[in-house]
């Protein structure tokens, strides 16, 4: 062989050797990137040829899937459906053909297209008897009931709000509401003229209530007066104060120390070296703040995160962390004892204070996917109840529960009173916006115990009421009511 074909020769070789080294990367290194990659438009053609699995709750599905017609424009088999999908959008998110997918069915779509590994064995078995890839189903623990007496409460009483709903025994969310809301239905296909219109409205730009804002999960309010059973709790258990009837140190006026700034309390309310069970009912600041400034930041920080603060939660859904500041005066550790400053807690966080009181100081990981199962309902994975913390004594937790149910019995949370089961609770008014000048939120954190002492529901919900009269907005009179309604849903759901 002469020379220049020699050349020529070795040249095609290295073109050959090259094209053999790159058809591998593309095939084994970059192959799952490649296959995963939201602008490969194979993997949404995939995703929606065949009807996807469902979210289940109580047995039943509350998604669906639905045929379209396909043509040059349209090569999608199937889009998702959704029952009653504003009440549910916070727990199922969306799956939409032009905007991808949020919360569970974005998590778990592995399992709801049927392209999980661990459904191998399944998608074998069906390619050998000629039958279709099939999607699994994601089982929740919500309760139906519970998260329609949250949704139309919020609803009933208009403005903005949310409410959450744990088993204090296990942690499984029962109820997880946020009004407004919206219906993934209205989007979930890619017509530029139904649901791009629909999608563009949504969003908060166009739609200044924001309904797709997750605020049972995502939006962190200033608890208020509620947070001031994290503060009992750590007056309890760093040993301030050891009996609810204990009086406390609580002068009147209360000066914020270093400052000549006076702690005032709503009225004319009996707070002077009230007990600890007197300050909860009537809500006294001035008892609260003097608690939170004689335990000090570093008691009430590390109190506040063992009932979850400064962390995000994952439910398998992400909760944005609440807020409880690292860095305060004294003047400022006593307002965050009582829910102002910078404190700021999701209503998840209140739901998992109240969890934790009535689970005797155990507080259990919030979670709202009980399993994930087979399209031929086949269990893949169950969920274990996991604990996440003890933020009191079974001791002090008993105490803090005889405070919280005297505010129910007597105090300022008399409207969720139950027949036939004892409430425990906390009302809350937040104070927000420069200088207090904004219409306050309305919170109620509680929890229900039946006659053979277990507590299967504990709630929080919080109020936006921007039409209501200043004065008449109260975590008493806006959102103890709707916490009663899906409290009573659960126990009703037991019978």
């Amino acid at each position: 062989m002469n020379k220049p074909l020699r050349r020529i020769a070795i040249f095609c070789g290295l073109l050959v050797l090259a094209l053999l080294i790159r058809d591998n990367w593309l095939q084994y290194v970059q192959a799952d990137s490649l296959r995963t990659n939201p602008d490969n438009r194979r993997v949404l053609i995939a995703r929606y040829s065949k009807p996807r699995g469902d979210i289940i709750v109580d047995g039943n599905p509350i998604t669906g899937s639905k045929k379209t017609s396909t043509d040059s424009l349209n090569d999608f088999a199937y889009k998702r459906t959704y029952k009653d999908g504003p009440m549910w959008a916070p727990v199922t998110g969306y799956a939409s053909q032009a905007f991808g997918a949020t919360q569970l069915e974005s998590i778990e779509d592995g399992i709801l297209t049927g392209d999980d590994d661990r459904l191998f064995f399944r998608n074998t078995l069906n390619m050998l008897t000629g039958k279709e890839q099939e999607g699994g189903n994601v089982v929740t623990t919500l309760n139906g009931a519970a998260q329609k007496a949250a949704f139309d409460g919020l609803k009933n009483v208009g403005g903005k709000g949310a409410a959450v709903a744990l088993d204090p025994q296990t942690g499984a969310i029962l109820a997880l509401a946020s009004y407004p809301s919206y219906d993934p239905s209205s989007f979930a296909g890619n017509s530029t003229s139904v649901d791009s219109k629909a999608w563009t409205g949504l969003q908060k730009k166009n739609n200044p209530s924001d309904p797709m804002l997750n605020r049972a999960l995502r939006e962190t309010y200033p608890p208020g007066s509620t947070f001031k059973v994290v503060t009992a709790a750590a007056a309890l258990e760093n040993g301030l104060y050891s009996e609810a009837d204990q009086k406390t140190n609580s002068p009147l006026p209360f000066t914020l120390p270093n400052t000549r700034t006076e702690l005032k309390n709503e009225g004319n309310i009996p707070c002077k070296d009230a007990t600890m069970r007197i300050a909860l009912q009537f809500s006294c600041n001035t008892v609260f703040g003097k608690i939170g400034a004689d335990l000090g930041k570093d008691k009430m920080l590390a109190e506040a995160k063992k009932f979850g603060f400064d962390s995000e939660q994952f439910t398998p859904v992400r909760a944005n962390a609440s807020n409880f500041p690292e860095k305060m005066d004294a003047p400022q550790t006593a307002l965050s004892s009582i829910g102002q400053f910078e404190t700021a807690a999701t209503p998840l966080q209140m739901a998992m204070v109240a969890s934790a009181v009535a689970n005797d100081g155990k507080l259990m990981k919030p979670y709202m996917v009980d399993k994930l199962e087979t399209s031929g309902v086949d269990t893949l994975v169950q969920t274990q109840p996991q604990e996440l913390s003890r933020p009191l004594s079974e001791k002090n937790a008993q105490i803090l529960q005889s405070m919280m149910e005297t505010v129910v019995q007597k105090g300022t949370g008399t409207n969720a009173q139950i027949q036939g089961a004892t409430v425990g609770g906390k009302t809350g008014t937040a104070q927000h916006g420069l200088n207090n000048s904004e219409k306050p939120y309305a919170w109620f954190i509680s929890y229900a115990k039946l006659s053979d002492g277990s507590s299967p529901v504990a709630v929080a919900v919080v109020v936006e009421d921007d039409k209501a009269n200043r004065d008449d907005i109260s975590g008493g009179g806006l959102a103890a009511p709707i916490a009663k309604n899906v409290m009573e849903a659960v126990i009703n759901s037991k019978k």
